[in-house]
């Protein structure tokens, strides 16, 4: 049986060629047998884990703390110079300029990525806004949520701050943020289960060389990453428990 491989839901879908070129190279450099699985909603990908059925892991923050505490699941790398942030955008025809002005009662768009939903729900507290009084408007991408916005179907829109950046110029123009977050030691990481476990060792030095050689920078290019960094257990329980505070 190869070991099974997943990435959290969240990831840019222009990139999605690029995590099955990484999963050969990493087969290639590993000698491991590994099967990439994509699911196309964090419920079935937690179905998946919750019935052990995943190996590796490109993992969302929010879900971190599941896959160590519940899984026994250990860090190995993190994109170099990557943080997960949120962004609170509208209309640029909105005439509101900050949180704080916001209504209750308005429909903000989200997404299923439980991480970027939560950072951008604590920012719209500064609106006095919580999930009973707003009405929440769930898209399958972030693309979709700036569409929402543009047509007037949603007030408020919760991105990913990486995902709005790489929306087109023209969508952006028409957009406004209120505001980002800048929390900065939230990030996804590539995580391995008991299974690999003893080649913890082995597939982090892998990775963190990565770069060292022009496939690997190709590779990472096709992932939009530069390098892998290394993720200790310590790193790895600090943010766990920085989640775990956002989430009270």
């Amino acid at each position: 049986m190869p070991n099974m491989f997943t990435v959290s839901p969240d990831f840019p879908p222009d990139h999605i060629s690029g995590w099955y070129i990484f999963n050969t190279w990493l087969q290639k450099q590993s000698g491991e047998a590994i099967h990439l699985e994509m699911y196309d909603s964090f419920p079935k990908q937690r179905e998946a884990i919750s019935q052990d059925k995943i190996d590796l892991i490109y993992a969302n923050p929010f879900d971190a703390a599941m896959l160590v505490r519940e899984k026994g699941f250990l860090p190995l790398v993190r994109p170099a110079g990557k943080s997960d942030e949120a962004i609170i955008a509208i209309n640029a025809q909105n005439t509101v300029d900050d949180v704080a002005h916001l209504s209750p009662n308005i429909r903000v768009a989200v997404t299923e990525d439980p991480d970027v939903h939560l950072m951008g729900m604590i920012m719209l507290e500064a609106g006095d806004l919580d999930e009973g009084n707003i009405e929440t408007m769930v898209c399958d991408s972030y693309v979709l949520i700036a569409k929402q916005l543009l047509r007037g179907n949603a007030d408020v829109g919760i991105f990913l701050a990486e995902a709005y950046d790489n929306l087109s110029n023209i969508i952006k123009s028409q957009l406004k943020v209120l505001v980002r977050s800048q929390i900065s030691v939230v990030h996804h990481s590539l995580m391995i289960g008991p299974k690999l476990a003893e080649k913890r060792d082995f597939l982090q030095k892998l990775l963190v060389d990565m770069n060292n050689d022009e496939k690997g920078r190709g590779v990472l290019e096709s992932l939009g990453f530069d390098a892998w960094m290394p993720v200790d257990d310590e790193e790895m329980e600090f943010m766990i428990d920085l989640m775990d505070t956002l989430n009270t």
